[in-house]
Parts: C-alpha cells; sequence; structure tokens
C-alpha cells in the first residue's frame, strides 16, 4: 500500500488565531481511507512526532491528521501559553476542518493524548458531530502526583498577575517509555519545551474539572488506553472519568508497567493495532 504524506502550515483559519501546523498520512490507491483520524498530541508535544503511528494506521486504511495546537510545535504562538482554555478548542475546530476536507465519505474519529485528551474530549462535548468516535491516550484529568496546595495556590496568583510566568515541568524522557532511544530523543527534540506557563496550568486545571463533571454526557463510541506505571496522568482519575462516561459503547485498555506515552513504547505497535481494529469496527 501507497502511503501519501503531506504536512504544512495552516494559515487560513476557520476561527480567529495564530497560524498552526499539521501532518498528515493519507492511504493511497482505490477507495481512499475507510476512517479518518485527527490526531491532538500532549503538552510541549507535536504531531510529527506521531509519524510512525500514523503509517501504521494507514498500513489498515486509516487516514490520519495531527495537528500542532498553538504555542506548539511548529505552531505559532508562545510557548505552552493561552489566556483561556478556549483557545485550544478554537484551534481543534481548525483540526475537524482539515479532517473534512480529506474524509470524503469516511467516518472521523477523534484522538487525544495527554492535554490533547483533554481538549480532545471536550471537543467532542461541545461538537459530537460529526465524530463516530473518540480515542484517548492517558488524558490529562489529574495529575499523577498531588500538587501541594501551596503551589496551586500560588500558581492561581501568579495566573491573575504573571500569567506568562515560566515553570521548569520536570518532565523527561524517562518518564515517556521504556525505550531508551525514543527517551533520548524526547529530551533532545527542540520542539519539546521544558516549561509551562501559570495561566496554561490554571485553565488546564479549569478544564479538567469541566471534563470530569461533563463525562455523563459524553454518548459517542470511547476507547482509552492507560499505562498502568504513568508518572505524568492519574491513572485513578483517568478510570474515574471512563466509569462516569456516558457512551454506551466504551472500551478501557489498561496496559499494565507502560509509562506515560503508551504510542512511543516498545510495545506500540501492539496499542496502534488495537486502535485500528477498534476505530474499522465502528467505521
Amino acid at each position: 500500500m501507497t502511503i501519501e504524506l503531506d504536512e504544512g502550515p495552516v494559515t487560513t483559519r476557520v476561527r480567529r488565531g495564530p497560524s498552526l501546523y499539521y501532518a498528515s498520512a493519507m492511504p493511497g490507491g482505490p477507495g481512499g481511507a475507510k476512517a479518518i483520524l485527527g490526531i491532538l498530541p500532549g503538552y510541549a508535544d507535536h504531531g510529527a512526532r506521531y509519524r510512525h503511528v500514523m503509517g501504521a494506521l494507514a498500513e489498515h486504511g486509516i487516514g490520519s491528521v495531527a495537528i500542532d495546537l498553538r504555542g506548539h510545535g511548529r505552531a505559532a504562538g508562545a510557548r505552552g501559553f493561552c489566556e483561556r482554555f478556549d483557545e485550544f478548542l478554537d484551534d481543534a475546530r481548525e483540526l475537524r476542518a482539515l479532517l473534512d476536507a480529506r474524509a470524503k465519505g469516511a467516518k472521523i474519529f477523534l484522538f487525544g493524548h495527554s492535554f490533547g485528551g483533554v481538549v480532545a474530549t471536550l471537543s467532542t462535548l461541545d461538537e459530537p458531530k460529526p465524530l463516530a468516535g473518540l480515542v484517548l491516550s492517558a488524558p490529562f484529568f489529574g495529575l499523577a502526583l498531588e500538587v501541594p496546595k501551596v503551589k496551586v495556590t500560588a500558581g492561581k496568583i501568579a495566573s491573575r498577575l504573571y500569567p506568562k510566568l515560566s515553570l521548569p515541568t520536570g518532565l523527561a524522557g524517562a518518564q515517556m517509555t521504556h525505550d531508551g532511544s525514543r527517551a533520548r530523543d524526547y529530551d533532545s527534540d527542540p520542539l519539546v519545551f521544558k516549561n509551562a506557563t501559570a495561566r496554561w496550568f490554571t485553565e488546564v486545571t479549569g478544564a479538567q474539572e469541566r471534563s470530569l463533571a461533563r463525562a455523563p454526557s459524553l454518548e459517542l463510541p470511547l476507547y482509552m488506553v492507560f499505562g498502568g506505571a504513568d508518572p505524568v496522568a492519574s491513572f485513578a482519575t483517568g478510570k474515574r472519568f471512563f466509569d462516569a462516561a456516558g457512551s454506551s459503547d466504551k472500551t478501557w485498555d489498561p496496559r499494565e508497567g507502560l509509562f506515560h506515552e503508551v504510542l512511543n513504547e516498545p510495545s506500540w505497535k501492539d496499542i496502534a493495532e488495537s486502535i485500528a481494529t477498534w476505530v474499522l469496527a465502528r467505521a
């Protein structure tokens, strides 16, 4: 099977905002894609890091488009900053437009990893049509380690007074994957930044609360995969969201011992295969 690769800036937007960047992989040949998946990467993450996954999906006849959200990857905007969380939902609408242009009758699914999982969830809750399903990888509905209350309070104050105050996240490749090579790539990637802004922190905290509160209203098919040893996103909070989700068709896929980026773990191909099988069954 031939795979048609494409990437470039998104300068003509559906909603006002900075220039974004996309990467796509579409199966070639007659018939086109059987389904198409939109990818929203995590915090400090970018679409090019999903090329291997996009290629694997294309081999199953599933097209995909990944987008760099504002302030991430090759997109414009201050690194890791937003005035309000809903700006990222505006960016998700740009991804929807890219998917619509490529679908050609194929069913559309949305995928979000970590922070991108929160964006994907709220985007789906706000505008479920024409999506056929939601796929989440280690959605960041809560931190794996509890943040001391004094730090939370300090973060709220800084968000009001110094919203662009930037502090180290402490995230490293060794927390993402057991694959040493991929962990080193994460640490050395110039597009993976290492700080978080005060405003982003308070805005994503509010978005987490909204996601959990609205989980019962989610009706689309849901697939969630989560590493059992994830040191970044809370496994327990993820399971709480899954249990509360109103979807009658939902699949919980825990992966014992895996870290935060399950699609960069040595067993990523098996997980990509599971996602492809799930998507095609609903396409």
